[in-house]
């Protein structure tokens, strides 16, 4: 019996289009690569040729299957050779122009059962299809840079798609040992149209001198475990490229998100591409080289915080998890720290949750019963904010509420002695109103921790306009005292994780408020796709919709833009008590513990 779609066309010998032939040639697909230009054809086979003799050497496949899989791949400069395929893949430059002409010139060219695949990242699948001669027989296939190591495939279908093509591509996919996932036809499908949007707002932050590019790219990949900062993959991708992507999104949705920031043109225009022309958001050793060379924008890295005020003890105000786990960042780094609650019993049991994770360091042999011991005998139990009277910083970790937090950094302006470092933690309030509730705001910065506070490396320092430089050096040189890495950033909603990471987690619900497509295939989409360690879903669940919803909110208030506005799903299932993992169903029910 015959493989279903057994010889497959791949039209455009790119990059994209020499690993997906690879890919088919690997499982034993017979893969006619076009192209037409001999020099992109010879660079195909050779790239074929170096990554099996890779794989040759590593012993994952054997000279033999090498022979047959370099045999199964021939290369022709002419669309007549695609007359004897059973699907042709076209990956072309992405243009609507360029992609017309290959759809319509097959049409003339293979068999009427022969489907035909665009690879198309951006433009509509539909209008490809309708200037085709059999519009049922069109449908996207849209691998994944690299293909031959993202497990994820977008299978696109349009209205006038055919179901058996849809089965025909997905069996295949399952076959080339990839992910399907099935979505309908607007700019950017699932992972793309999700990944882009949040790529350009990190695109306009850094237009906008909010943070760096360096502090962007590491507060993206410390605080969310991406592999890649968003302005090195754009870099990666191409400017011109996801420009190209964004303007295809906005034409559809008109959604401010979508529509490029002015950096990406400006760079585009410029021929400053990205990685493939050895500039774009940073500057590389040469065109299509991956490292980075230092440039005029690059930080000197012997630069070192002046004129920081010194700090030999910390107090941690708060009784919570978050509390309790800056007080042990702390205490291992042998700061003496006393944790203030409201009562002495409160501030005991969080030094006993301490005392617990401790434990668990030692019982996994990342710290000596000895080092657990000296550690504890660090911090100090209060049960008054009165035991701060002579902490060198004092830093509040209470309720995300801003009455709060005013009550008590007013109450911290009494205790403290003059000079102290007074710092908040607040992931989404303005710092600012928090340091106008002292009578020395310019003593006042924000130190935004990740949760858990022990194992999450990022912390986003938010001065104000008020905040002292020397304020601002001593928690810069403090934070990288406790192991962490410091970024930089301005006192506005959000900050830099979240005011790009709820946009995109928002941007999900509505994907799925529209029934665009499943939780699963979303959260599949971006887990395969973007390299996301939780897909938007999971990670909702797990941060709890309640907090979702107010940190969207906050966004949605600060920058009034219609596209920040919380989606009404969101609302709906705060509204119903569903949280998340915390109370045993969000977007999803979980089993109570």
């Amino acid at each position: 019996m015959d493989i279903p779609l057994s010889t497959i066309a791949v039209v455009g010998l790119g990059t994209m289009g020499t690993g997906i032939a690879e890919v088919l040639a690997r499982a034993g697909r017979e893969v006619i690569g076009i192209d037409i230009s001999d020099a992109a054809a010879r660079h195909a086979v050779t790239a074929l040729e170096a990554s099996t003799a890779r794989a040759v050497e590593r012993e994952r496949i054997t000279e033999e299957e090498r022979r047959n899989i370099l045999a199964r791949f021939r290369t022709f400069s002419d669309l007549q050779a695609a007359a004897e395929a059973d699907l042709v893949i076209e990956v072309v430059p992405e243009s609507y122009e360029a992609k017309q002409q290959v759809i319509q010139a097959l049409d003339t060219v293979v068999r009427p059962e022969t489907i035909i695949a665009t690879g198309t990242n951006a433009l509509s699948v539909t209008r490809l299809a309708a200037d085709s001669a059999r519009p049922e027989r069109v449908l996207g296939l849209h691998f994944f840079n690299p293909a031959p190591a993202m497990k994820l495939v977008e299978v696109v279908s349009s209205v006038l798609t055919a179901p058996h093509a849809v089965e025909a591509v997905t069996v295949l996919a399952r076959d080339l040992g990839k992910e399907p996932v099935a979505v309908g036809d607007r700019p950017g499908f699932v992972a793309d149209g999700l990944l882009f949007g949040y790529l350009n707002q990190a695109a306009a932050m850094y237009e906008a001198k909010y943070a760096s590019r360096e502090d962007i790219d590491a507060a993206m990949k410390l605080g969310c475990g991406l592999p890649m900062g968003p302005l090195a993959l754009l870099d990666l991708i191409g400017i011109d490229t996801a420009r190209t992507v964004l303007d295809a999104m906005y034409a559809e949705s008109h959604d401010r998100l979508h529509a490029p920031a002015p950096i990406l043109k400006q760079l585009s225009e410029a021929g400053l591409t990205g990685r493939k022309s050895g500039r774009g958001f940073y500057t590389y050793e040469a065109p299509d080289s991956a490292a980075v060379v230092r440039d005029a924008l690059t930080p000197l890295e012997a630069a070192q915080s002046a004129g920081g005020r010194p700090v030999a003890s910390v107090g941690v105000a708060g009784s919570g998890t978050m509390a309790s786990g800056i007080a042990e960042v702390f205490a291992k780094a042998g700061y003496d720290v006393v944790l203030a609650a409201r009562g002495q019993e409160k501030a005991e049991t969080a030094k006993s949750r301490i005392a617990k994770s401790l434990s668990r360091s030692v019982d996994k042999g990342r710290m000596t019963s000895e080092a657990r011991e000296e550690t504890l005998a660090r911090i100090t139990p209060a049960g008054s904010l009165d035991a701060f009277a002579e902490v060198d910083l004092a830093l509040e970790a209470v309720a995300e509420d801003l009455e709060i937090k005013q009550q008590l950094f007013a109450t911290l302006d009494k205790i403290c002695k003059p000079g102290a470092v007074l710092a908040t933690t607040t992931s989404s309030l303005p710092v600012v109103a928090c340091a106008r509730a002292t009578s020395r705001p310019q003593d006042v910065i924000g130190m935004h921790f990740f949760n858990p506070a022990p194992a999450m490396k990022l912390v986003e320092i938010v001065r104000t306009v008020l905040t002292s430089d020397d304020v601002h050096a001593t928690v810069r040189e403090v934070t990288t005292r406790i192991r962490k890495h410091p970024v930089d950033c301005g006192d506005r909603a959000g900050f830099i994780v979240n005011a790009l990471l709820f946009p995109y987690l928002n941007n999900a619900i509505k994907m799925v408020e529209e029934h665009y497509a499943s939780l699963d295939d979303i959260d599949a989409a971006m887990k395969l796709g973007g390299g996301y360690p939780m897909g938007p879903f999971e990670l909702l669940d797990v941060v709890g919709l309640d907090v979702s919803l107010a940190i969207e909110k906050v966004l949605h208030r600060e920058f009034r833009d219609p596209g920040l506005a919380p989606a009404p799903l969101l609302e709906h299932l705060v509204a119903a008590g569903c949280l998340g993992r915390k109370t045993g169903r969000g977007f999803r029910e979980y089993a109570r513990r």
